[in-house]
């Protein structure tokens, strides 16, 4: 457990280290900006996934939050296959989200590591994250459903203005459609 500690150590210093550097640098290209939180799911879904596996995280959990990812992916790329484009946009509440599971899931192994026995702090952890998981869930459905709703209202308000067949640009996933 220690080894997966010290890389899941590396990895989130590795990120942030790469992500300050390409701000500050102006080295931000369009493909690392759908790359990078990819790769960071990629990272804290496998995670959650092996820490369920052997049973240092509760299975509703990592359910929960790999349900999540595929609800998120899932509404996206349904709008882009029925020409209703969506850009993605953290929430506030996904960004808190990414945070506790971040914190959870190096508190685990942590704890792991050393054997911290530290229960406790651990189930309180699991339950702040798992509340924060189906927030975010929600939120980010609660935000595709007007976002398809706004462009369905658009569309029908663009034909009718637009007779010169120009193309409407799509929403900002987590932007308000009504802005």
């Amino acid at each position: 457990m220690h080894l997966a500690f010290v890389a899941f150590l590396v990895a989130g210093i590795s990120d942030a280290v790469d992500g300050f550097l390409a701000k500050r640098f102006g080295w931000q290209t369009e493909l690392g900006a759908y790359l990078d939180p990819i790769a960071d799911k990629a990272l804290l879904v496998s995670i959650y996934v092996a820490l369920g596996y052997y049973e240092y995280l509760p299975a509703w959990l990592v359910i929960a939050v790999v349900t999540r990812d595929i609800l998120i992916v899932g509404a996206i790329m349904l709008s882009g296959m029925i020409n209703r484009p969506v850009q993605m946009h953290p929430l506030p509440v996904s960004k808190v989200n990414t945070a506790g599971q971040i914190i959870l899931a190096a508190l685990v192994l942590f704890d792991q590591s050393f054997g911290l026995n530290l229960v406790k702090l651990t189930t309180i952890t699991v339950w702040v994250v798992g509340l924060l998981t189906v927030t975010s869930a929600c939120a980010y459905l609660l935000t595709w459903f007007r976002h398809m709703s706004a462009y369905e209202a658009d569309v029908h308000s663009s034909l009718k203005q637009q007779k010169d067949g120009s193309q409407i640009k799509p929403r900002h996933f987590g932007q308000n459609p009504r802005a």
